[in-house]
């Protein structure tokens, strides 16, 4: 029964209970299921199991020896597993539970379960420990799917690595075995076409310590993607599939012929980009250590709950690049005696380039130089009389203009309003004199000027 609703939230995971049957039982007539069952409900998920393997429970669930998806059903607080073809006699039956298991509330269980019975088989004993690793990046694959295919009957038993690319795979049947390691990228827990895979045949006695560099497997000859010029004096041929990372090329084995005419332009070499760069390339310049987030990561955040079936990412940070082998490239920098010419036309001919798998064949690509671009005429000249900039001069102190700016803040006076015009009142006339008896005075004439008298001649 479920608690009654209004008490307190449940933050804890579900926890396994118990496993039927028991480990290393032998049970000759065995017809039952597999059961898990969990101390609470837990849940089915967003997708349906119909036997697809598409299901989230069915993506928990890896069932050996079978290539065939199992019947996964949900019973409340319990999973039950069983073959499609039904249990066969005289076998070792090995039935793992990933991580990823939730309840209700979505606590998901970081642990998984592992249950090994017979049919009537010895018990098993041996196991194989190594690590997966992805020769594209030469670092280990997380999650990567391990099969072991037992001799003669190819009876495949399947596991899973780690986050750090490692795997534990057992306990199985004594016996020889075709180890496989594959990048499963669709996460369907199967051996599929055109995956990334690496294969050991072990013998007895070769069970730890096993490396498996998983490639993509091509049985046709490589062929040229693309050839791109890098600068006047190189340029790179790209490949559409991986190269056999020990295949060295004399220069011999490359005809570079100028068209129309197809006049032939010496070579000096042909390498690897990794190996071209490491004998041509500049020094790196030493990356800005202020520049870098020195903020450290919140490790108190609880991360959101995944959904059932999820399987846990890898924590790439830690990975890293190994060096038993090579590193793998698709891409070989093609350097000339000469000059390429702009405006040309290059036509590439390489003679027996191997890819990782070994298949070889000729190739032919063609490099076109682009023209220079022309002048633009018509932007402006440098203004040649124009005085540079004093380079020695200090610069203003802007902090501390900004903080005299904050502490004393400028204040422009306002301006006096202008002053009313005051009306001025008109002077009174001065009245005219008057005369003693009271007449008016005579006006007063101008006093005529004498004449000059003139000398007689």
């Amino acid at each position: 029964m479920e608690p009654p609703p209004g008490g307190p939230i449940d933050t804890e995971a579900p926890q396994l209970a118990s496993v039927s049957p028991d480990t290393f039982a032998v049970l000759p007539d065995f017809d039952d299921d597999v059961e898990f069952v969990f101390n609470e409900v837990i849940s089915e998920g967003g997708s349906p199991n119909t036997g697809q393997g598409t299901g989230d429970l069915e993506k928990l669930v890896i069932l050996s020896p079978t290539t065939e998806f199992p019947r996964v059903r949900w019973r409340r607080n319990r999973i039950t597993v069983q073959p499609k073809e039904g249990w066969q006699r005289d076998r070792v039956y090995r039935v793992q539970l990933l991580p990823g298991v939730t309840d209700l509330q979505r606590n998901r269980l970081n642990q998984g379960a592992l249950l090994t019975f017979t049919t009537g088989a010895p018990r098993p004993t041996r196991t194989f420990q190594g690590t997966v690793v992805d020769w594209t990046t030469a670092r280990p694959a997380p999650a990567a799917l391990v099969v072991a295919l037992k001799m003669p009957d190819s009876l495949p038993y399947r596991g899973l690595a780690d986050s750090s690319g490692r795997f534990d795979l057992g306990p199985l049947p004594d016996g020889e075995y075709v180890l496989k390691g594959v990048l499963d990228e669709n996460r369907n827990n199967l051996d599929d076409p055109r995956e990334a895979f690496d294969s050991v045949l072990t013998k007895a006695g070769r069970d730890s310590a096993l490396e498996l560099w998983a490639f993509v497997h091509d049985t046709a000859p490589p062929r040229i993607r693309t050839v791109s010029p890098v600068d006047s004096a190189s340029a790179t041929v790209e490949f559409a599939q991986m190269l056999d990372p020990r295949q060295r090329f004399q220069p011999s084995a490359v005809r570079l012929s100028l068209m129309p005419d197809s006049s032939v332009v010496k070579v000096i070499s042909l390498l690897p980009k990794a190996m071209d760069d490491s004998l041509h390339a500049k020094a790196p310049t030493k990356p800005d250590s202020a520049a870098a987030d020195t903020t450290a990561r919140d490790t108190t955040r609880r991360q959101p709950p995944g959904a059932p079936g999820a399987r846990p990412g890898p924590r790439r940070a830690e990975l890293v690049a190994l060096t038993g082998r090579p590193p793998l490239t698709d891409q070989l920098v093609l350097r000339p005696a000469t000059f390429f010419r702009p405006g040309t036309r290059y036509t590439v001919e390489i003679k027996g380039v191997r890819n990782v798998t070994g298949v070889a064949g000729d190739v032919v690509g063609t490099l076109v130089i682009p023209e220079k671009p022309p002048a633009d005429t018509l932007a402006l000249p440098a203004d040649s009389l124009r005085k540079p900039a004093d380079s020695l001069k200090k610069p203003a102190d802007s902090a501390r203009a900004k903080a005299d700016s904050a502490v004393k803040p400028s204040v422009r006076p306002a301006k006096p309003a202008p002053a009313k015009p005051v009306p001025t009142k008109p002077a009174p006339a001065k009245p005219s004199p008057v005369a003693p008896s009271g007449r008016k005075p005579q006006p007063t004439l101008p006093t005529p000027a004498k004449p000059t008298p003139t000398t007689p001649q």
